[in-house]
């Protein structure tokens, strides 16, 4: 048995080493990617890359064009005054802001599908045009949730003149005004959440203080008070109900 499988083994790598070759000899397929020919090869080629480019920016447009800055923030300071580390999950926290997004933005995103994006489709209007019908419902609502004083900040700085209605402003004044506008609204009501739970961190500490319980955490001890606290009140349909309201959404 070890001869025969001796004298095969030589057999078989010749068989091998055959196959091998004429699978070489075959030719291999040709890829062909081109886009375009001519002169709107150039043209084509630019759009691609223009479009590849908004894709990769198009979290930046969720987060800073819509209302989800605000209520990823104010879930985070939730969970921070709570004390509860990483509970609820960060992936909890993303996907109840993005459906409070979607619910929020509707009436804008249906807007921006009606006069934009339809007649696009359609072959009614250009890709130019589409984008500039898409962004009048943008900034009316950014527009309606930023303060002016952040507004004039961008417009003197860039010395451009003063717009008559929300439509004139560009986006490159707009969008950064929005965002440090919700900036400063997600933390005015994320201090609002902080006091009830810092007054039982105060009180749990001066409780353990006046006991002599020195080495015992205070956060230990407080934890559940907060907890139960937050699930007496319902916290989470307050929190919310104070986002949508903030919103002008009821």
């Amino acid at each position: 048995m070890k001869r025969k499988w001796m004298l095969s083994l030589p057999a078989m790598l010749a068989l091998s080493a055959a196959a091998a070759a004429t699978a070489f000899a075959e030719p291999l397929p040709g890829i062909d990617i081109s886009i375009g020919g001519g002169e709107s090869g150039g043209s084509s080629a630019i759009s691609l890359v223009l479009m590849i480019t908004v894709l990769t920016l198009a979290p930046s447009f969720l987060i800073l064009m819509t209302s989800f800055t605000r209520i990823v923030i104010v879930l985070g300071f939730v969970r921070t005054s709570l004390g509860t580390q990483q509970m609820p999950p960060n992936q909890v926290l993303i996907g109840l802001a993005l459906f409070l997004t979607l619910f929020i933005m509707s009436p804008t995103l249906s807007q921006v599908n009606e006069t934009a994006l339809q007649p696009y489709l359609k072959g009614e209007l250009t890709q130019t045009e589409a984008l500039e019908e898409a962004s009048v419902p943008m900034k009316e609502f950014m527009f309606k949730h930023t303060r002016e004083k952040d507004l004039l900040l961008f417009l003197n700085y860039s010395q451009a003149e003063k717009p008559e209605t929300y439509e004139d402003i560009p986006m490159t004044v707009l969008v950064p005004a929005y965002a440090i506008s919700e900036l400063k609204t997600a933390f005015q009501m994320g201090f609002m959440i902080f006091i009830p739970f810092l007054i039982i961190d105060m009180v749990v500490s001066s409780t353990l203080m006046a006991m002599g319980m020195m080495m015992l955490p205070p956060v230990m001890i407080s934890l559940p008070f907060k907890i139960l606290l937050f699930v007496l009140v319902d916290g989470w349909y307050l929190i919310v109900k104070s986002l949508l309201l903030s919103f002008g959404t009821s």
